[in-house]
């Protein structure tokens, strides 16, 4: 475990590696059911406190996070043996007559009863993320569902009139008006990772088309920034959740978090595709999000800010610090502008002092503006720190 202090050297290959394998070994060996997959739901002590449910967005993070681990050869035999119990796990999430994947199980005894049999394309943009690293590991089988799931998506999600996919659709795949950016955002990521994974340049057009599609056109509709939520023609829908902030995977506000979050991936565009313009519409929107959401006072990002500029949500969640970070290492590297290598100490730092867990390993969730911690739930569905892990690999690769 590296200590709190004093501050390591954030930029070094040695620290990032050491903080992949610190966080793995939060979750390892831990989290590995003997009954198949592994737990969603740690405490900050490591305690499984539910055993029997199982996220699909955690099922896919898992394999995500242990196949960019075993890709680098961090973790060792532990991680190669992690990674393959997680990616076998990922069928059962599988209707095989429908062929969706349910949001979420129930998991006893190595038997699975549907808790929620939702089809979001989120959920399976995921899905694709995790084939495309589970084959660049090596795991056998995982290259068909990279098709299999850019089918499946074409299918069911995609909408041609609009050059977007739409976002949930019932069990039997009755498509719901809900229309939102975090599943395209999240789609560019899984296609680039397919492109990287097969070569296909299908993926990385689509990859291209999304991100010119939320970044520029439908960003043209909110003042030039990212905004969440939008009705089944694509027009804004400026009230969606405005007052529930329960909904981790749709809420309101502009998101500094995905700001930076597209910051990387046009970023990544631009490394398979160099384009000027995409470097630009990067900076613009971290240095938005830096702009309007920097907590001066206790440091670190705030989660949302309203229209009208005003901070909507005043909490500090761990992967909006994490993709900041990434996005500025990468920012830093492109552009040369020492600024930018400022902002990913300044990130770094505060992260390091408010988010990290120097005893058990692994980041808290969510603070409070003044830096509290909420509850003792570590890692609720989701998390599995797909972002903090992400985020060392990508300032690793933006080393190189």
């Amino acid at each position: 475990m590296i200590p709190a202090t004093p501050l390591p050297d954030f930029r070094s290959p040695a620290f990032l590696r050491n903080h992949i394998e610190d966080t793995l070994s939060f979750y390892l060996p831990r989290a590995i059911d003997p009954n198949g997959g592994l737990f969603h739901f740690l405490r900050d002590d490591g305690s499984v406190y539910d055993a029997h449910t199982r996220h699909l967005v955690s099922s896919t993070r898992y394999v995500v996070t242990l196949a960019m681990a075993a890709r680098r050869g961090l973790g060792g035999e532990e991680v190669r043996r992690a990674l393959q119990q997680a990616f076998d796990f990922l069928p059962v999430h599988r209707n095989p007559d429908t062929g969706g994947y349910a949001w979420l199980l129930d998991w006893r005894d190595g038997q699975a009863r549907v808790l929620d049999a939702t089809n979001h394309a989120y959920g399976l943009a995921f899905v694709l993320l995790a084939h495309a690293h589970a084959h660049m590991a090596g795991v056998t089988g995982a290259q068909a569902g990279i098709a299999q799931t850019y089918d499946l998506l074409e299918q069911r999600f995609w909408e041609p009139a609009h050059g977007l996919y739409a976002d949930e659709a019932t069990a039997d795949w009755r498509v719901l008006p809900y229309r939102g950016q975090n599943a395209n955002m999240h789609l560019c990521e899984a296609l680039l990772a397919a492109y990287d994974a097969t070569g296909e340049a299908r993926y990385l057009d689509r990859a291209a088309l999304l991100a010119e599609h939320i970044t520029i056109r439908q960003a043209g509709l909110a003042d030039g920034l990212v905004w969440e939520h939008y009705k089944a023609d694509w027009s804004v829908d400026w009230d969606y959740n405005k007052d529930d902030k329960t909904n981790i995977f749709r809420p309101w506000g502009f998101q500094p978090g995905h700001l930076t979050e597209w910051t990387k991936l046009l970023l990544q565009l631009h490394e398979r595709r160099p384009d000027a313009a995409l470097i630009d519409r990067a900076r613009h929107f971290f240095d938005t999000a830096m702009h309007k959401a920097w907590d001066g006072e206790h440091g670190g990002l705030y989660y949302g800010f309203a229209p009208d500029g005003s901070i909507c949500d005043s909490d500090k969640y761990f992967w909006v610090q994490a993709e900041s970070l990434a996005a500025a290492a990468r920012l830093a590297t492109v552009t040369g502008e020492p600024r930018y290598w400022a902002a990913y100490e300044h990130l770094w730092a505060y992260s390091w002092r408010h988010f990290v867990d120097h005893e058990h390993g692994a980041w808290w969730r969510i603070l409070t503006a003044d830096n509290r911690k909420y509850s003792d739930e570590k890692s609720p569905a989701g998390k599995v720190d797909y972002h903090t892990m992400g985020a060392c690999h990508d300032v690793l690769d933006a080393l190189k």
